[in-house]
């Protein structure tokens, strides 16, 4: 298979973005907030088949000391493919010079990125909106 790749935003289609991560499954990301998330993301890469994009994921970084790697997804029709260690590996690349590169895991998913030289952290803390969901699914615990 041909796989197209981008790394920056130009021409991407928002509400196929959103689309995406809903069927990933990655849950509801509106398409005006991933165009503002993106936007303010220092690195960016985007996955296409047959001009449908397929694959995605972001990082914030600022350049000296920190990276955070987030919102990997891929197509389930195109998981299993190694595509999501290529974004992954694309934004470490990217990243190289930060002190740190973070990432956020969903729970479950930590041994394929321990496979990609992840570390877990000790002293990881979070607020997210939506704590009570996040407690339910295993992303926080209390401390």
């Amino acid at each position: 298979m041909d796989f197209t790749w981008h790394f920056d935003q130009t021409n991407i289609n928002w509400h196929e973005l959103s689309e995406l991560y809903k069927i990933a499954p990655l849950g509801i990301k509106l398409p005006d907030d991933l165009e503002v998330v993106f936007t303010n993301s220092k690195f960016k890469c985007f996955v296409f088949h047959d001009n449908s994009l397929i694959g995605v994921g972001r990082a914030l970084a600022d350049g000296k000391d920190c990276s955070y790697i987030c919102d990997i997804a891929i197509h389930p029709e195109y998981q299993g493919l190694g595509l999501g260690k290529e974004i992954v590996q694309n934004l470490v690349r990217l990243s190289q010079g930060h002190k740190k590169i973070i990432l956020y895991a969903n729970p479950g998913k930590e041994g394929f990125y321990a496979k990609l030289g992840f570390k877990k952290m000790n002293t990881a803390m979070a607020i997210f909106k939506n704590e009570a969901d996040m407690m339910a699914n295993g992303t926080l615990s209390e401390p």
